[in-house]
């Protein structure tokens, strides 16, 4: 339990930080609702339509597609710097990830996912 102390304290403080700035915000705000404040705004003009709207599915593509990408970024900072320790198993670990990678990133492209539409 003593090991794990330094963590509690940490959470604890760090709840109670989030907690006390937004009841201090809540507190020091102005508190003014008129008709200009509580109307829509969406670049200076009403809206039209109904704001339930389908998305085209390439935007969820996108996102995915930047997901993995994302994530291989995340990786490859960290195996970079300790490369040289490693050895070279390390290296054809590595290697075979973005080669996974890379047929996704294929797939996706023969797809046609990466074409916007």
């Amino acid at each position: 339990m003593s090991a794990y102390l330094p963590v509690l304290i940490f959470a604890v403080l760090i709840v109670a930080f989030g907690v006390v700035s937004l009841a201090v915000a809540r507190l020091a705000r102005p508190s003014r609702p008129d008709v200009v404040k509580l109307a829509n705004y969406e670049c200076g003009a009403e809206p039209i339509g109904p704001a339930w709207v389908r998305f085209p599915v390439g935007f969820y593509l996108v996102a995915l597609l930047f997901i993995i990408f994302d994530t291989l970024a995340v990786f490859l900072f960290p195996w970079a710097l300790v490369l040289k320790p490693l050895g070279l198993s390390a290296f054809w670990v590595m290697a075979a990830f973005i080669g996974i990678v890379g047929l996704g990133w294929i797939y996706a492209y023969r797809e046609g996912v990466l074409e916007w539409k």
